[in-house]
């Protein structure tokens, strides 16, 4: 029986106004959400890891238009009850754009994007298209979050591999020693960019060559795993190529282009053998003449009111976030520049320190203002006995050993925007590339404190090795950060805590603390971080408090 073939979208009466009524809704988004939609793109021009994301929109197009006789044959249907969701990913927009986390704006306009399609055209619609739908998310660039765990991953496998084939190895953190030379893990060593690029690609792989989801899941799954461990093989094989080789080859730019070639030669290889298990492309079942004059009478009794009144109140649920915002800004105008100063003299008799002992800065980006203090303990307050950490007093200065002493670091941010964010990933305790200290251990700590107890995330410091210099001894670092006149430790608390302080109307005003002392031994040093805590937290909260009532 031959095929009843449907005459093109455009022609067909309700696919004309539905598609006019979802383009507009479409134009809307883009552009009420063009500082989403730049930043987005900004992304993918500077950044290796999320270039691919270039593909994306047209990928997704051509995958739609591959459908598109399988469309002609339906009838659009709006399910306004989507708006539930859309409200909720507009929700999330907002919220992620009042404390400036792109992710969040970002997965939150693809999925604006996507719930559009049925809630305007209906359900049927969206589910012959639903993969090339969901695959606009690849365009959405994230994956940041899984640097410092890949490196770790790459690390430990790297050092196993190099002592399994006899090689001595010295490793502190991310950094190892090996008779050669020196090496160290970095971001571009972690594999990230690999695994999603790869990802995407399996993705699309499974998509168009299987027919079960079974299949389709199982090779999803491979193209996370295979990507992850080629990385760990590329770095083992780099770093003994440099070795064997006395660091004439796979060193510099040839370090990445090896690693470029073994990855594409990998995948390549992934594909071929995924391809023997493909399974021919599905075949639609004809349209009968009972069921085309079915559809036929479903267009006859097809209105467009439902279609626009669907498209404007997606339109109005997609415009509330944009109409918080501008009454947020109206309440937040003429705020001043800010300016923060630490005491010469805090609690306790913690007294100043002119030439502190340890010198070290953690990383935040443009902060609204930013101050460096020492502090030297009195005799007997850092808990390891009478006299360990003797003061002289001299004005307000004091000379103190570095057992007594205790760094504090303090970030304040006003006013934050895409430049100037407390929470990011381009703030760090200590950058991955700093060439003088090397983080060998992280965790948290809390503190029983007069106003209650406070949680902080610590890491422990070492001098790089075969750093040149002063000696140096290692650091515990602990930060905290404070946001809505509140003291929080993570950074989904953080921008939490301040998105919904801003939604009452308290400004974006937070700041982060660092504290940071050195001591051979890691107990002594976090006994006098505590102890600094519970003497001066309250009055370093007094301080940030009076610098956010200046205004």
């Amino acid at each position: 029986m031959s095929a009843v073939l449907s005459p093109p979208l455009y022609t067909q009466t309700p696919w004309r106004t539905a598609l006019l009524a979802l383009g507009a809704v479409l134009l809307l988004l883009g552009g009420l959400y063009a500082d989403t939609v730049v930043a987005m793109v900004g992304i993918w021009s500077r950044s290796d890891t999320f270039a691919h994301a270039y593909l994306v929109p047209p990928i997704s197009l051509w995958l739609i238009w591959r459908q598109r006789e399988r469309l002609a044959q339906l009838v659009p249907q709006p399910q306004p009850w989507l708006l539930l969701a859309l409200a909720a990913a507009a929700v999330l927009w907002l919220l992620g754009d009042l404390v400036n986390v792109n992710a969040a704006t970002q997965l939150a306009w693809v999925a604006m994007l996507v719930l559009a399609v049925p809630a305007v055209l209906g359900f049927k619609v969206a589910h012959v298209i639903l993969f090339p739908l969901l695959f606009l998310f690849f365009a959405v660039p994230i994956g940041d979050f899984m640097l410092t765990p890949m490196m770790e991953w790459t690390a430990d496998f790297t050092v196993a591999a190099i002592r399994l084939s006899g090689v001595p190895v010295y490793r502190e953190g991310l950094q190892f020693v090996i008779p050669s030379g020196n090496w160290s893990v970095v971001e571009a060593c972690s594999g990230v960019r690999y695994l999603i690029a790869s990802f995407m690609v399996g993705t699309l792989f499974a998509y168009l060559n299987y027919r079960s989801n079974t299949r389709r899941v199982v090779f999803m799954l491979v193209a996370i795993a295979v990507p992850i461990v080629a990385n760990w093989l590329r770095a083992y094989m780099i770093v003994m190529l440099g070795h064997l080789s006395g660091n004439t080859i796979a060193v510099g730019v040839d370090h990445l282009i090896y690693g470029w070639i073994f990855f594409g030669v990998v995948i390549m290889i992934m594909f071929v053998i995924g391809a023997r298990w493909s399974e021919p492309d599905e075949q639609h079942a004809a349209v009968t003449g009972a069921a085309s004059n079915d559809r036929a009478l479903a267009r006859a009794d097809w209105r467009a009111r439902p279609v626009t009144v669907a498209a404007l109140l997606t339109a109005a649920v997609m415009a509330l976030p944009h109409a918080v915002l501008w009454g947020l800004a109206k309440q937040e105008q003429g705020t001043s520049a800010v300016s923060v100063q630490l005491p010469d003299a805090l609690a306790q008799g913690w007294l100043g320190v002119e030439t502190p002992a340890v010198s070290f800065k953690p990383l935040f980006v443009n902060p609204s203002a930013e101050v460096v203090r020492t502090y030297a303990a009195a005799a007997g307050t850092n808990g390891t006995g009478p006299g360990t950490g003797a003061v002289t007093s001299v004005g307000t200065s004091a000379v103190a050993s570095t057992g007594s002493e205790v760094g504090v670091y303090l970030a304040y941010y006003r006013n934050e925007g895409a430049d100037r964010k407390l929470v990011s990933s381009v703030n760090h305790l200590l950058s991955s590339e700093n060439p003088l200290w090397n983080q060998v251990a992280s965790g948290g700590r809390s503190v029983a404190t007069p106003g209650g107890t406070s949680a902080w995330r610590s890491i422990s410091v070492r001098p790089t090795v075969g750093a040149g210099g002063a000696r140096r001894v290692p650091l515990q670092v602990w930060r905290i950060y404070w946001v809505d006149g509140r003291w929080v430790a993570g950074d989904a608390q953080a921008k939490l805590t301040a998105a919904l302080g801003r939604l009452q109307g308290r400004g974006d005003d937070g700041a982060a603390l660092v504290i940071y002392t050195g001591h051979e031994d890691p107990a002594q040093a976090d006994a006098l971080l505590e102890t600094f805590v519970r003497d001066n937290l309250g009055t370093l909260q007094s301080l940030l408090q009076s610098t956010r009532e200046v205004r």
